[in-house]
């Protein structure tokens, strides 16, 4: 027999990712109480299906390839992957898709955990169907937030729903790597899971409507490119897909625009995600998808859900990370908890009354201004800020400067590297808006941006943070130099 149970806390979240966990920590830190409600593994897609996995997928090839461009180093070792080895170390970082580590983490936290399926049922009432087969009737004493996560979105396209295809899930989750891959997307995921099922022995084709990364600077995604079609990778790139279908050997062939196809023994799709808001019960509380595709939540600063009746004069519903649908990234996402737990807790005590002050600790204002990307590829792709055209949209009078990494630190890292960098300098105050680096190992050179973002420093004050020599970072000079500093 289903027992109902009845619980009052401070804060109810639902969904116990990366996000939802550091929401539910900052507001035990403040001294309120918290429950998660999940009904999957306690740690979200990011541990087990996403950020982990995926870079553990690509590591093995990005280390050997590296090895490879060292004459010294590249005499010294193999030409090939160890795939059992790679899958092995991969299934480390997952943990093998048991949670019992991060469950531990959640009570020595002090937060509770419901393992079950919630969702809103009015003002501050959540109602969750325990995987334990038990009821639980939830009221928060001040705040319930979504922290859903996201979920892929898949094309219409025809004969798609009558096969078996991948997602990333299935993808970063492989026990075999399949003789021949078929990618649809080329953005960040389809990008980064191509190249590590080539370096891993899959034939790849990549099929894209777009450019490749068509969101970042042509010069630094063409970089990437050219990485992928070293590995093999077919790049099918401005083409459209008109439909799949299974062949009598289990094998799927994509019908392209155009007439061509391309038939491989899995099909991995990869054309975005969406936030996870259905089935939560956010109806309840009178917030309805406007165009009938999809309901996107909208926030403030806080967090807190507007477009909500009443909810900033008794502020309770709170979104973040993915579900909140600004910036779908775990850092981000992460960023974005620790604000609002602080704000909730804040809220609770009567410290915070309406609007924060931007870059307060209970502001999440780098999400205007500062989002650090990167993409795990070889060579790596790294960003933050606005582009230049995002910075004209925005009213700045932006210029930029840009070009070649070519310093004595490349030249030293690997033989024939090539690399891209570019600033985007707001001309009024002379600080920086925006960076783009491409090439390998870039990735390390993008927190120093992000600080001068952040910290709006003055270009002239810049050029006095000497590079070391002889490191990439020296690209930091050579871009001042070409400013005219």
């Amino acid at each position: 027999m289903t027992a109902q149970q009845k619980q009052e806390f401070d804060v109810i979240v639902i969904g116990a990712g990366a996000v939802g966990e550091n929401v539910a920590e900052r507001v035990v830190r403040g001294g309120l109480t918290a429950v998660l409600i999940e009904a999957e593994l306690v740690g979200g897609e990011c541990s087990y299906w996403a950020c982990m996995p995926s870079k553990a997928l690509l590591r093995p090839g990005t280390a050997l390839h590296g090895t490879q461009t060292v004459p010294g180093a590249a005499e010294a070792v193999t030409r090939t992957l160890d795939v059992a080895a790679v899958l092995k170390r991969r299934d480390s970082f997952t943990s093998n898709w048991q949670d019992d580590g991060q469950v531990t983490w959640v009570a020595d936290a002090g937060i509770e955990l419901i393992r079950g399926h919630g969702w809103i049922t009015g003002s501050r009432s959540v109602e969750v169907a325990g995987l334990d087969g038990n009821g639980y009737t939830l009221t928060a004493r001040h705040a319930v937030v979504v922290a859903t996560g996201s979920a892929p979105t898949v094309p219409p396209l025809e004969g798609l729903s009558q096969v078996d295809y991948w997602t990333t899930r299935e993808a970063t989750s492989a026990k075999v790597i399949p003789e021949r891959l078929a990618v649809l997307g080329g953005g960040v995921a389809g990008t980064e899971l191509a190249q590590a099922f080539a370096r891993l022995g899959s034939a790849v084709t990549v099929v894209a409507r777009g450019s490749l990364l068509g969101s970042f600077p042509a010069e630094a995604s063409s970089l990437v490119a050219a990485g992928l079609r070293a590995d093999g990778v077919d790049l099918r790139l401005h083409t459209g897909t008109k439909s799949v279908r299974e062949n009598s050997d289990g094998s799927l062939t994509l019908e392209l625009a155009g007439g061509s196809s391309v038939t491989a023994d899995k099909v991995l799709v990869t054309t975005g995600r969406h936030p996870a808001l259905a089935g939560i019960g956010l109806e309840s509380v009178g917030l309805v998808a406007a165009d009938g595709k999809g309901l996107r939540l909208s926030t403030d600063s806080t967090g807190l859900v507007t477009g909500l009746a009443g909810n900033g004069e008794d502020p309770w519903l709170y979104a973040v990370g993915d579900a909140a649908g600004k910036v779908m990234l775990t850092h981000q996402g992460k960023y974005e908890a620790r604000a609002t737990g602080d704000a909730i807790a804040a809220r609770a005590k009567g410290e915070l009354t309406g609007d924060p002050a931007p870059w307060s600790r209970f502001a999440q204002t780098a999400d205007e201004h500062a989002v650090p990307n990167v993409v795990f590829t070889d060579p790596e792709l790294a960003s933050v800020g606005r582009s230049v055209d995002q910075a004209h949209k925005d009213g700045y009078r932006a210029t930029s400067v840009q070009l070649p990494i070519q310093v004595a630190g490349s030249a030293l890292h690997a033989e024939h590297y090539e690399g891209w960098a570019q600033l985007v300098i707001d001309e009024e105050r002379t600080v920086l808006l925006g960076a783009t680096f491409a090439g390998p190992d870039v990735a390390e050179l993008l927190h120093a941006a992000t600080i001068a973002i952040v910290g709006e420093v003055p270009l002239d004050r810049l050029w006095h943070a000497v590079p070391s020599y002889p490191t990439i970072s020296e690209v930091w000079l050579r871009l001042l130099e070409a400013y005219g500093l």
